[in-house]
């Protein structure tokens, strides 16, 4: 990790087209400013860190739902095969 001190209103720039900028300090609290492009996501890392646990979560419970869905499937083949 590059670990960099900046004082307020300083800046730093990633690759091309990020700036991060230090607009205030109050406490233990840093207000930052990110200029990017719309197309980078700029998330919070305990929102990421959320996400990522739903995606694992909604993952972990696939296969048994598909199977559920495919026995449905084939329960309702059978029967129009009958009708």
């Amino acid at each position: 990790m590059l670990v960099l001190s900046r004082k307020v209103k300083e800046q730093i720039k990633i690759g091309d087209n990020i700036v991060v900028s230090v607009l205030g300090i109050e406490g233990n609290s840093v207000k930052i400013g990110i200029e990017a492009p719309g197309k980078i996501s700029i998330l919070r890392m305990e929102v990421f860190e959320q996400i990522q646990k739903e995606n694992i979560g909604s993952a972990a419970g696939a296969p048994e739902d598909i199977s559920q869905a495919a026995a449905l499937v084939k329960k309702r083949f059978i029967k129009e095969q009958k009708d």
